[in-house]
């Protein structure tokens, strides 16, 4: 037998991506692209714009989605509220 002869699966051997894209985040977040775009201009979701694109870190929209799940008395990441 050959080590080539072993079948792998590449889909489980990529890491998740930490950096998303508005398409990647708005399907991480199961909603439409159109959403993710209006709650980053109006900055209500993390994300920065590079070369005037829209990058989304998974880590922050993580921490985002557990802030408005249960909001604190502390204001939010954003530093609004």
């Amino acid at each position: 037998m050959s080590q080539y002869s072993e079948i792998r699966n590449p889909k489980s051997e990529i890491p998740r991506k930490e950096i998303m894209t508005p398409r990647e985040a708005a399907e991480y977040l199961s909603v439409h692209v159109r959403t993710i775009y209006r709650l980053a201009k109006n900055g209500e979701i993390p994300g920065r714009k590079v070369g005037g694109s829209w990058r989304f870190k998974k880590d922050a929209l993580d921490d985002w989605l557990s802030w408005r799940e249960s909001p604190s008395p502390t204001p939010n990441p954003k530093g609004k509220g």
